[in-house]
């Protein structure tokens, strides 16, 4: 076995400005992740109503597509983490080769799929020819990010599995940058452009996702890293392969699950109009935003967990998801305290009729504070996935977003109209976090 370096720093470093420094960077990254759709939907609504409906009815797609990649990549970084804790060079080379091929083939594939569903998928939402056809032609475009989309955060989480934190989150911000100079440029014809409208949202999309991947690539390939793409005696390894998904599925649910719950989400709302679909497009880009950068702050903690894991270091093991944890609770907390204060100011940046305005200020403040509960839920997942209990991580995920809030949703909804959708979140949130403290007391690592 050949040996890597003899200190790495997840497993000497102080823990918690251990997890400051592996957290923020892909705090930031994972908030960027996010923002394209966010950035687009900023830009449409100020088109019309009608085009951020449109955006708002792609968005589980898009969700859908990214889960995908996180979940390839939460796989592949997990991996990484354990091989170097085990000090196995060769492993977690291997890995990277095997990753970046996996997560291109799937990319691939992704998109033909994509295209195939579109069009029965709007057609099920929308009878308007106008939101259908704005819908088809964003997502016929946006259809294909998914390979840049699946490697770029491939190595993304490769880096991350070593360490590494600053690159990943310097090639995220890059894509979004890009993303928030040409949405405009492109949707509304400025610079002598043509006027694209959502189909130039579409088109900064992807070129943003292009570019953080040829940068991704470049920092890989030409920068001193710890681990490298094996060329020499490199074999596929179905077995990596397996591994790859079967650790990454919890991810890929907990961000796949977003998707499923906005589908049937808008399933209620568009009984009542399509203003309160709009809404919680908009809503949903807000809550993504917040989740998500909760999710960089796990995606920190994971290496860091997965690592003493492979290390047999239970103290430093527990530190980190307790010191996760923590700094979970704040940052959401955080969020919340904004959402209760500004809704009105919040909302304006969606350009909110008067007619959205009069649901909405109540209903973000209603489901705002449900925050707090999915942070400790989602660290509890992200500690059974590190160390690879991959079933209670996975039914953590699903009470969250499926298995209660459905329930919930057609419940409340028949008592209390509208404003029952909005109180199932904080209700299904709530079950789900007195679950995960039960099997997280029931049920401790075991060291193999």
């Amino acid at each position: 076995m050949k040996e890597i370096e003899k200190v790495n720093k997840m497993e000497t470093k102080p823990m918690v400005p251990l997890i400051i420094s592996m957290s923020v960077p892909p705090l930031i990254s994972m908030c960027m992740q996010y923002t394209y759709n966010f950035v687009d939907c900023m830009f449409v609504s100020w088109i019309s109503e009608d085009a951020l409906t449109a955006v708002s009815l792609a968005f589980p797609l898009t969700t859908l597509m990214i889960a995908m990649s996180i979940g390839l990549g939460v796989g592949v970084n997990v991996l990484i983490a354990a091989d170097l804790g085990r000090k196995d060079q060769e492993a977690a080379d291997n890995t990277v080769s095997n990753g970046l091929i996996l997560s291109a083939f799937c990319g691939a594939l992704v998109t033909a799929i994509m295209l195939l569903v579109i069009r029965p998928f709007f057609a099920f939402f929308s009878h308007d020819p106008q939101i259908y056809k704005m819908a088809v032609d964003y997502m016929n475009i946006c259809a294909f990010m998914e390979v840049s989309n699946m490697v770029h955060i491939c190595i993304q989480k490769i880096l991350q599995g070593t360490g590494n934190m600053i690159a990943p989150m310097w090639f995220q911000i890059a894509g979004v940058v890009l993303n928030f100079i040409l949405d405009p440029i492109l949707i509304f014809g400025w610079l002598g452009f043509p006027a694209m409208g959502v189909k130039g949202a579409a088109v900064a999309t992807v070129c943003g996702y292009t570019f953080s991947m040829l940068l991704a690539f470049y920092v890989l390939i030409f920068r001193k890293q710890k681990v490298k793409i094996k060329v020499k005696g490199f074999r596929i390894d179905f077995r990596i392969f397996r591994d790859i998904f079967v650790i990454g599925f919890p991810s890929f649910v907990m961000n796949a699950l977003g998707a499923c719950m906005t589908y049937f989400t808008n399933i209620f709302l568009v009984m009542y109009s399509t203003t309160a679909v709009a809404f919680f497009g908009a809503y949903f880009k807000l809550q993504q935003v917040v989740i998500m950068t909760l999710n960089g702050l796990v995606q920190g903690c994971i290496p860091v967990m997965s690592y003493n894991f492979g290390a047999k270091k239970r103290a430093r093991l527990y530190d980190s998801f307790k010191w996760g944890t923590v700094m979970a609770v704040i940052l959401t907390g955080a969020a919340v305290i904004l959402l209760l204060i500004f809704p009105d100011d919040i909302l304006t940046v969606f350009n909110a009729s008067e007619e959205m305005m009069s649901f909405g200020v109540p209903a973000l403040r209603i489901m705002c504070v449900s925050y707090v509960f999915a942070a400790v839920s989602t660290m509890i997942a992200s500690f059974m996935q590190s160390t690879k209990r991959v079933g209670f991580s996975l039914l953590i995920n699903l009470l969250r977003q499926l298995v209660l809030l459905l329930p919930f949703m057609w419940i409340l909804s028949g008592f209390m109209g509208m404003e029952g959708i909005w109180w199932s979140f904080m209700a299904a949130e709530t079950l789900t976090l007195a679950a995960g403290v039960f099997l997280y007391v029931r049920h401790p690592v075991k060291f193999s």
